[in-house]
């Protein structure tokens, strides 16, 4: 009797499995594992935890633009909509009544995108799909108008892993380009945290407000168009990030401006310029230092030949990491222990080099050091 219920519900598993295009395994592993939906009524009872949250849903503030900047399943003007055909090219588009995206695979209404859901496709007159998405936070860094050369999304999730951003956190960014690590860090601190970023040129300064106000992530965002030479206007922040040539002529102005134990991060190009950042380091009140480089390798998505792709994004850059500490407090005493022993060897070397020319100035002294006896 088991056998057959079993092969029952397995019959029936493989008949949904054909209406939906999925597979009988994943059919059948899906309704082991992901109950079905409640309804609207039984998930919002009282007896729900998250019932007492208004702000329990899918929140995305940076690509919707109602008051409660709730995600839908839906499309609606002014949304922003990331558009992709099966070449995987794709477009991110502001959704306005009576525009047209223009294509190499066609033309694309954008009436056709109002009402229909995320996840779903429309057709060009040509008759290609595209599929439906909200676009995800590296794809609005991807499309952005550029000024200059962006970060790039792997080096920008890394920095907001180690400052340690969230929401509510204050961060100072100088040097704003064209605003795409500007993105990246209010993407992390929003709803309630604030980013302040410095851009010294004009140009940079407007098409990173544009690109800002086009993500829907101004309201998180203050922006400066002058130099940081005199300082920041802020205090106690949270976290500081310098994306500049020589950030270190800047670290007395950072130092002011985090409170104590804040997070410093620096991005950098070259290694000459991270060990001239590093050295100027240790003589000011900053500590726990260190150097990181990210390199990522895509994979072909192909089950029986999986391996890595002909290309990968190698290298983009060094980030420089350290925490703001007391102008009381010694750094060189924090020092790591390479750093350390490193130091006591020049040290001793000096020394040795001081020996031999005292030595030399002496007329009567050997002209080798005596050897110890046996």
């Amino acid at each position: 009797m088991g056998n057959h219920h079993q092969d029952n519900r397995t019959t029936i598993q493989l008949q949904k499995a054909s209406h939906t295009n999925e597979s009988p395994v994943f059919s059948s592993v899906r309704e082991q594992f992901c109950p079905p939906p409640l309804p609207v009524a039984q998930s919002l009872n009282h007896k729900s935890p998250m019932a007492h949250s208004a702000h329990y849903v899918n929140v995305n503030p940076m690509t919707q633009t109602d008051p409660e900047n709730r995600a839908r399943s839906h499309v609606v003007e002014r949304d922003l909509v990331l558009l992709t055909t099966m070449d995987r090219k794709r477009w991110v588009v502001r959704v306005q009544p009576g525009r047209i995206l223009h294509t190499h695979r066609g033309k694309f209404s954008h009436d056709d995108l109002l009402g229909k859901a995320y996840g779903t496709t429309i057709k060009s007159q040509l008759g290609h799909s595209a599929l439906i998405f909200e676009p995800a936070l590296s794809d609005l860094m991807h499309h952005l108008k550029r000024g200059t050369q962006i970060i790039y999304p792997k080096d920008a999730a890394h920095l907001v892993y180690r400052l340690n951003l969230r929401a509510g956190c204050r961060v100072i960014e100088a040097g704003t380009g064209s605003g795409a690590l500007t993105m990246a860090l209010a993407w992390a601190v929003a709803p309630t945290g604030r980013i302040y970023t410095y851009e010294a040129r004009e140009d940079k300064h407007q098409i990173a407000k544009n690109n800002l106000k086009r993500a829907n992530l101004l309201g998180y965002v203050e922006l400066f168009n002058h130099s940081i030479v005199d300082g920041f206007q802020q205090t106690e922040v949270d976290a500081l990030m310098l994306d500049l040539r020589t950030p270190w002529s800047f670290l007395p102005q950072a130092h002011a401006a985090l409170r104590p134990g804040g997070f410093f991060a620096a991005l950098l190009p070259t290694t000459n310029q991270v060990s001239t950042l590093l050295s100027v380091l240790e003589g000011a009140p900053f500590v726990d230092a260190s150097v990181e480089e990210l390199l990522l390798r895509r994979y072909k998505t192909v089950p029986d030949r999986l391996r890595p792709e002909d290309e990968m994004i190698g290298h983009t850059g060094y980030m420089v990491f350290a925490r703001s500490i007391s102008q009381a407090v010694d750094p060189t005493e924090w020092l790591s222990r390479d750093r350390k022993r490193y130091r006591a060897r020049q040290k001793a070397l000096e020394l040795e080099a001081k020996r031999a020319e005292e030595n030399a100035q002496q007329p009567d002294a050997p002209k080798y050091p005596r050897l110890p006896l046996p």
